[in-house]
């Protein structure tokens, strides 16, 4: 059976290292993400506690290992064992056995990781989540050492990278006027959830360049995905592409995993040789030195087995693409399998931010001692330079993000509110700073501002990276103290 050769891709040893061994990484960044943040966002005391949440849980349409029971120690348990795969996998240790190794310590990752997202409710609710257990079910087909990558996984992995770039960039086009009038740029480095170290320095760019910016992108997510189909060497440029524009994104905001796993997932189409002449450490030929290895027919039949089932569930994100109602960030099986991603329809014109502040004073008034809770990412301190933060996700800074653009009046704000008044440590532990030192407040309340970030001029004068104005009280001070429903 000399056809069979084709469905081995001798020339992409070094693309299935960076797969496997990326996104590994990347999921240890997640469950060290869950382990450090889950009890206390969502944990048995947390602020939507997932035993309230599986009581109205309809276990046929999830799949989670927590549909029995939950408790913040089995929680921990399944964070260990995730953080313990995918270290194994990053060293290379399954790569090194049988190809059924790898898979099933991926599969592994992928069920561990997905019983957390499918409890998650909100804290959860990000399209990186969806990613990283479609890549990591996908890379585990990759097989191990023993084989050759197989070709049509490595098509599917392009075909992921293809919806993440275009699905976006569709998203885009079909969204706010801003993207079509290469306005948007003008806007985004200000306003996005989290900024970073340079986001500051990118917003004060010259307007023209951010109309090529916007340009830019407008080619990296439109045109180039094509490419990635292409012959080689212009797959391996496409990638290229892909992997410097995402660069640029790692470099001027915080966007969690979003960007590094396109980055790692692009090199689904970086050939060896290609790999090899621009980096001439990285071997040519991986087999130079023996025979190639003959892939088994058993597991060339579960590599086409995961090839059409994924190939049958691209049926309904394609037909997403060319909607005119796309969706963005959707999954259409409970599996989360072939999904459909997108990002940043619409760019927000302005910063709105809440802050949160207590006073341990009895009669709370415009004259009374307030002070403001600190972040660990999200703009506070108005002197501070934004931290550099991806791909490890502050979760809580995140959905205060959404605040001003939905309701401040949402079920977790208010269980957090009430978490400071009692100065719940383990809250107090996902801050940058509690002014109380663990004590509790006798009140809180919030108030929103408006961010914008310092002229260059600005700057010179006062060292402030913000200016912010006070727009409102949304809610104002309240205490545990007082009878519920109660409000001053």
């Amino acid at each position: 059976m000399d056809w069979l050769w084709w469905f081995d891709a001798p020339e992409y040893h070094f693309a299935r290292q960076v797969l496997q061994r990326g996104v590994a990484a990347l999921y240890f960044v997640a469950f060290l993400s869950t382990l450090n943040q889950f009890p206390a966002l969502l944990g048995e005391l947390g602020l939507l506690p997932v035993p309230t949440y599986l009581a109205g849980f309809s276990r046929l349409r999830r799949p989670t290992l927590f549909r029995w029971r939950y408790s913040d120690g089995l929680l921990r348990g399944v964070c260990a064992a995730g953080l313990v795969v995918s270290a194994l996998l990053v060293a290379g240790i399954p790569q090194l056995g049988p190809p059924w190794v790898p898979l099933l310590a991926f599969l592994a990752l992928w069920l561990l990781y997905m019983s957390i997202v499918n409890v998650g409710q909100t804290f959860y609710g990000f399209g990186w989540e969806m990613l990283l257990l479609e890549a990591g079910f996908t890379v585990g087909f990759l097989g191990s050492d023993q084989t050759e990558p197989p070709r049509t996984i490595l098509i599917l992995m392009v075909w992921l990278v293809f919806r993440l770039e275009f699905g976006a960039g569709m998203i885009k086009i079909r969204g706010g006027r801003e993207w079509r009038d290469l306005t948007a740029l003008y806007y985004h480095h200000e306003t996005q959830p989290m900024p970073g170290p340079l986001s500051r320095q990118a917003h004060l760019l010259p307007k023209p360049l951010h109309r090529i910016e916007v340009v830019g992108n407008h080619i990296a997510q439109l045109v180039v995905p094509f490419l990635l189909f292409a012959p080689q060497p212009v797959a391996s440029a496409a990638a290229g592409v892909v992997v410097v524009t995402q660069l640029w994104l790692v470099a001027s905001g915080n966007f969690a995993w979003l960007n590094w796993m396109a980055i790692v997932l692009a090199f689904a189409a970086v050939s060896d040789p290609v790999a090899h002449a621009v980096v001439p450490a990285i071997p040519a030929d991986w087999n130079a030195a023996g025979a190639r290895p003959e892939t088994p027919l058993w597991w060339l039949a579960i590599t086409l087995a995961a090839s059409v089932l994924l190939l049958v569930l691209s049926y309904w994100p394609l037909r997403n693409l060319v909607s005119r109602r796309q969706l963005m960030n959707a999954s259409f099986n409970r599996w989360q399998l072939v999904n459909a991603y997108g990002a940043f329809g619409t760019v927000t014109k302005q910063r709105i931010e809440i802050m949160v502040e207590g006073t341990l004073d009895d009669d709370p008034g415009d004259s009374s001692d307030w002070r403001e809770y600190a972040f660990k990412g999200k703009p506070g301190d108005v002197r501070r330079i934004p931290r550099q933060w991806a791909p490890y996700h502050l979760r809580l800074d995140w959905l205060m993000w959404f605040l001003p653009l939905r309701t401040v009046h949402e079920e977790w704000f208010y269980a957090f509110l009430a978490k400071l008044l009692a100065a719940d440590r383990q809250m107090l532990r996902l801050l940058r700073k509690d002014p109380f030192d663990g004590a509790a407040p006798r009140w809180v309340r919030v108030r929103s501002f408006h961010y914008r970030f310092a002229s260059r001029t600005e700057f010179r004068e006062t060292g402030n990276r913000w200016v912010r104005t006070l727009l409102s009280e949304p809610i104002p001070a309240t205490s545990l103290r007082r009878p519920e429903g109660r409000q001053r």
